[in-house]
């Protein structure tokens, strides 16, 4: 706070105490009672690197390298670690660059964010790049690098498409609103958010729709799926009509078996028939031969009575007779 130079005349001595005099020292003051020298700040600054370490999403990493070399009295300190609030918007080429050097990149939201998406994918996708990025030791953080900083241009990107869904500029990302127009800016991005899902089905569909009409091997592939189905369904006809024929023999067996059970059954009874008729007959045989023999019984038994009858008249007759009739 000194000035450019004294205008007046000291006592003692010359005038040659001036602002420039102390360009090269530096006044840091110690608003912090807690942390009243260099060494307790470093302290607490290392605890806090050690806690960013098992959590480094929930910290701004740049940022607390950046505090912890000032705090060091390390001249420069912006040169040496870069921060978002030190970062200039540059072209999408200038962006791979610089992602490919491990430096780092900020989108800023009045680019134009589907042509910086489209130069850093494009250079994901060379092969030329992607084989000298292989063989890198950090290849896998530099895509982490590039995937990071597209989902940042994806994300402003996604803003301007819900604008134009609705057709009113969105509010600014840092702007504070109060809780009504938190609540209606909340109702019109939900509109906006179905319409845009609605259109991006459709694009995509319709895009699927004539790359498959355009690519010969999704159409072989079409094709050899139509294949596949008709050797499907002519499968299962056959299998169809074989269990059907099979059902049909099953049936045609089981008629056979049934006929020849009603056969067999038929046979017997009439065989029971036939053998009780030739027992009914056998029998009435040996009752008729039974009468006649019982007949023939009587008869011998009648002509027996009749001769003795006939001998006891004739003994009588003797005995009665007169005498004198006999000479």
């Amino acid at each position: 706070y000194t000035p450019e130079e004294y205008n007046y005349e000291p006592i003692d001595g010359r005038p040659r105490a001036k602002k420039s005099d102390y360009d090269n020292v530096d006044v840091i003051p110690v608003s912090d009672p807690n942390a009243a020298t260099m060494s307790q700040k470093v302290v607490q600054y290392q605890a806090v690197l050690q806690l960013a370490t098992t959590a480094p999403q929930l910290y701004d990493l740049p940022y607390l390298h950046r505090q912890m070399l000032e705090v060091l009295g390390i001249k420069n300190a912006e040169k040496l670690v870069k921060i978002e609030d030190d970062m200039k918007p540059v072209d999408p080429v200038s962006e791979n660059m610089n992602l490919f050097t491990g430096k780092p990149v900020k989108a800023f939201i009045y680019q134009d964010h589907a042509a910086h998406i489209t130069v850093h994918m494009s250079a994901l996708q060379d092969p030329i790049t992607a084989q000298v990025l292989g063989q890198s030791p950090n290849a896998q953080a530099m895509q982490a690098a590039f995937m990071a900083h597209i989902a940042e241009h994806f994300a402003f990107q996604y803003r301007k498409n819900i604008e134009d869904k609705l057709g009113v500029p969105y509010p600014a990302p840092d702007e504070e609103m109060p809780e009504n127009m938190e609540v209606e800016v909340s109702r019109l991005a939900a509109a906006g958010a179905q319409k845009l899902l609605q259109a991006n089905q459709a694009m995509v569909q319709q895009a699927q729709a004539q790359q498959q009409a355009q690519d010969p091997i999704v159409q072989m592939q079409q094709q050899e799926l139509q294949l596949q189905a008709q050797e499907l369904q002519r499968k299962a006809q056959k299998d169809q009509i074989d269990s059907q024929l099979k059902a049909a023999q099953i049936d045609t067996e089981r008629m056979r078996i049934q006929a020849q059970m009603d056969i067999d059954g038929a046979r017997l009874g009439a065989q029971i028939a036939k053998d009780q008729m030739e027992q009914e007959f056998q029998q009435g045989v040996e009752a008729v031969r039974n009468e006649i023999e019982g007949t023939r019984i009587g008869s011998d038994i009648a002509r027996n009575i009749a001769a003795m009858q006939q001998q006891r008249e004739q003994a009588t007759q003797q005995a009665v007779k007169p005498k004198g009739a006999e000479e």
